[in-house]
């Protein structure tokens, strides 16, 4: 366990983000090894995979509702040295994380077919998709319990040990994606297929890698039979927060099949333009993410433990960090987007409709970093419900003019970038207005606070 309500709290966000960002660096890698192997298949493969992918934001959403729910209430427990209910609440979490992936399973195969006939521009796209989920979904069942250990660990600020198991099975990933899609060495290829079985293998090791770690080197928090009976006072404080939490990434993937259905018309080229580039945007995003999940254990300890003024400074120091990296990522999608997206395709449609929306949705990039810190700290607060709020005003302001746009003449696969980046504008606004509201409520008037 780290103590996180004394020291710096420039020092412990940087300490503790640069091998969450690395994690996560590596973890996106999963997606990156996927579509370069798979963009050598064709425009139809990489469209099936990249609209398949994006059930992965269900997923997520699922996974915060835990995730964010683990990391609140443990994080607290430890700035009130209250080691007992940290070990209920992780405990908890493996009940629920069992649960919840056997349901994701049972649904993911259910819901693959109506989902990708909603979304896909063909036949061919909607074959290439299925084929990829068949294998990955159980995969995406295992990512529950990878979330519960590794939201456990950041609550009681430890995160390296989830870093090597992340770059681990990034590692083993990578190893058996050209084995498995392209065949090397065995004459076999499997293509899409081959990717999701590949990183269903990598997150198997993942999971055993961390109960290895808990059951041999974590003394914190550890595997309590006895307490996985299901308490139900438990799973009510942890949904409190992890529901709304969960809402914010339900409406990311809204956002996103919206945007698959929008551009749906100019062909599976579109398609595969926006899928690579958005996964190019998910790794440009990972600095500021790493900084907002680290917001939420640093700012929650000393939320725990009364220590208003430094849940303040864990806001301003977060901030300010994440949009200075994101200041200069904007200006690199500004500079060179075909270069970014060339990597991964040759094809030069693919390419234009991919740098077109780098260039474009780059203006985004500090708007989002300050939601994603704003994010954090509500986390850390206990209180979620607001970000869900200023979640949901993006939808409103991108779908209703959204549908408007497509049915007029002279509609172009740049006026959903626009109406993309309004929205988060709006998005911004709100999420900084609430959490000032939510730090008055919370934590009093800096005025009135102690020097």
């Amino acid at each position: 366990m780290k103590d996180l309500t004394q020291g710096s709290i420039a020092g412990h966000v940087i300490s503790l983000a640069v091998p969450t960002a690395a994690g996560m660096l590596f973890q996106t890698l999963y997606f990156f090894v996927d579509l370069y192997f798979v963009a050598e298949l064709g425009d139809a493969p990489v469209a099936g995979v990249s609209a398949a992918g994006n059930i992965m934001f269900i997923v997520v959403a699922l996974t915060q509702v835990l995730g964010v729910g683990t990391v609140a209430l443990i994080s607290h427990a430890v700035g009130r040295k209250d080691q007992q209910d940290a070990n209920l609440v992780f405990n908890q979490s493996l009940l629920i994380a069992a649960l919840s992936g056997l349901i994701a399973l049972v649904g993911g195969y259910w819901m693959t077919n109506p989902y990708l006939r909603l979304v896909a521009a063909d036949e061919q796209t909607i074959a290439y998709g299925r084929a990829y989920l068949f294998w990955f979904l159980p995969g995406v069942a295992l990512q529950f319990a990878m979330v519960a250990m590794a939201s456990a660990l950041r609550g009681t600020g430890i995160v390296k040990p989830t870093m090597i198991v992340q770059v681990l099975t990034v590692l083993i990933n990578t190893a058996l994606a050209p084995v498995l899609i392209a065949g090397w060495g065995t004459g076999r290829p499997l293509g899409v297929a081959g990717a999701g079985l590949a990183s269903t293998i990598a997150i198997v090791v993942g999971v055993a890698l961390l109960s290895i770690y808990f059951f041999r080197l974590e003394k914190y928090v550890s595997f309590h039979p006895e307490q996985w009976q299901p308490r139900l006072a438990v799973w009510k404080r942890m949904f409190t927060i992890g529901l709304p939490a969960g809402g914010e990434f339900a409406l990311l993937f809204v956002y996103t099949g919206l945007t698959y259905w929008a551009i749906r018309d100019f062909g599976a080229a579109a398609q595969a333009g926006f899928g690579i580039g958005t996964r190019i945007m998910q790794g440009i995003f990972l600095p500021a993410m790493a900084i907002a999940f680290v917001v939420a254990p640093i700012a929650g300890q000393n939320f725990g433990a009364r220590r208003p003024e430094r849940v303040r400074e864990t806001f301003r120091v977060a901030a300010t960090q994440s949009v200075s990296v994101m200041l200069v990522l904007m200006v690199l999608c500004q500079w060179q987007p075909e270069a970014l997206v060339s990597f991964f395709t040759k094809d030069l449609e693919v390419i234009r409709v991919g740098a077109l929306f780098l260039h474009l949705i780059s203006w985004n990039f500090v708007m989002s970093a300050l939601i994603f810190t704003c994010s954090g700290v509500f986390q850390a607060l206990g209180n979620t419900v607001p970000a869900l709020l200023s979640s949901a005003s993006r939808i409103v302001v991108y779908a209703l003019p959204l549908m408007w746009v497509t049915a007029r003449p002279g509609y172009k696969i740049e006026h959903v970038w626009y109406l993309s980046i309004a929205a988060s504008a709006v998005q911004t606004a709100l999420s900084f207005t609430l959490l000032r509201k939510q730090m008055r409520l919370r934590l009093g008037s800096p005025a009135s606070q102690p020097a």
